[in-house]
């Protein structure tokens, strides 16, 4: 079972995070469900500001284009004002490397014990979380599936867990399927 946190506990995590590299990476790789590698690996030229498109190369080489919005496009550029490399997104100190994944996971161990949330919680659990809320939100699984970077479906159908909110909407439109199908006539036995 995948672990899976709230959209507060997420929010929380990365807000600890006190570098803007550091945090601007885990709000991508939670914005979009993006793993680790992806987010760190992402060159300058992977953002399309023109057509508003965000370039991901996952794995196998798969490369998989996800809409930009204007909030994450401001975010990544106030970073890049910081440290302007030619190069990476989320440089490392040394600016000409992209930051290397043990620094960023570092970085989310540090922010994860300062929230006091238990070691389940890890970077992966971003890309769960982002997910499981989609899902939640009634994004269809197929367009889940392309936001990951899945080739098959069953790789995404992990995140078709009911989850307690999800039941409860299930719940709901079962409830609305089904009112009043079962008043009225009694069929007779026999």
């Amino acid at each position: 079972m995948p672990d899976v946190r709230s959209d507060q506990d997420c929010r929380r995590l990365i807000a600890t995070l006190e570098k803007p590299v550091y945090r601007g990476c885990f709000a991508l790789i939670y914005a979009y469900g993006l793993r680790i590698k992806e987010a760190v690996t992402l060159p300058v030229t992977a953002i399309d500001s023109k057509q508003m498109v965000l370039h991901v190369i996952g794995k196998g080489n798969k490369q998989r284009a996800l809409p930009l919005i204007d909030s994450v496009l401001d975010m990544l550029r106030d970073i890049w004002k910081i440290h302007r490399s030619r190069t990476w997104l989320f440089p490392s100190r040394r600016i000409v490397t992209h930051l290397p994944d043990a620094t960023a996971r570092a970085a989310f161990n540090k922010a994860r014990s300062a929230c006091g949330f238990d070691e389940k919680f890890r970077p992966h659990s971003l890309r769960h979380s982002f997910a499981t809320h989609m899902l939640q939100r009634g994004v269809d699984i197929r367009i889940i599936q392309l936001l990951l970077g899945h080739s098959s479906i069953r790789s995404t159908e992990i995140y078709t867990h009911l989850s307690e909110p999800l039941r409860e909407n299930l719940r709901q439109l079962l409830r609305q399927t089904t009112d009043g199908l079962f008043e009225g006539r009694r069929p007779k036995n026999g």
